[in-house]
């Protein structure tokens, strides 16, 4: 009897350790941290823009990075440049936001780990941008400023595109 329990310990201990070589092949994607890296908002027209009835006219750009901080932790950074004008094309506020994120990332292929990091990454960031933007325009006195939700698949996919054509020029 004992010879059988010592053949059943020994299928169990075979089955564990390909479940956690096929677990450490799988994909993993863990959020760590979110947090704003730096914020700037100008008002260089105050009060003066507070005196006027205006139908500001807004720019959105937009930036995202990343780099490598440790093993398979990455941080990226959204940043946003916001800029509103008046009819007569001066600035009445400049926000900037760069909204940063520390991601463990592993278990991906080359194309995965760059779509991940250059959309997938951003696209959890930028509801956080978004609501810092906000809340700088209310507290600089100005109306509400809801930003619209980006499309970081279709950014990524024209950067990816713009690359390779330029990429092809070259050769």
């Amino acid at each position: 009897m004992s010879e059988e329990s010592t053949s059943e310990e020994s299928t169990s201990e075979e089955s564990t350790s390909e479940e956690s070589t096929s677990e450490e092949s799988e994909a993993q994607f863990v959020l760590q941290r979110i947090y704003v890296k730096d914020v700037s908002f100008e008002s260089p027209k105050a009060p003066a823009s507070f005196l006027k009835q205006w139908k500001p006219q807004v720019n959105l750009e937009l930036n995202s990075s990343n780099s490598s901080v440790g093993n398979d932790v990455f941080e990226v950074v959204l940043s946003l440049t916001i800029t509103a004008k008046n009819e007569q094309e001066e600035v009445i506020y400049l926000i900037e936001v760069q909204q940063a994120g520390v991601f463990l990332i592993k278990g991906m292929n080359a194309d995965s780990m760059a779509q991940t990091l250059g959309s997938f990454c951003p696209s959890v960031l930028f509801p956080y941008a978004r609501e810092n933007v906000d809340s700088i325009v209310t507290k600089g006195s100005f109306p509400p400023l809801m930003l619209a939700p980006v499309n970081f698949d279709a950014i990524y996919a024209q950067a990816k595109a713009r690359a390779e054509s330029q990429n092809a020029t070259i050769q």
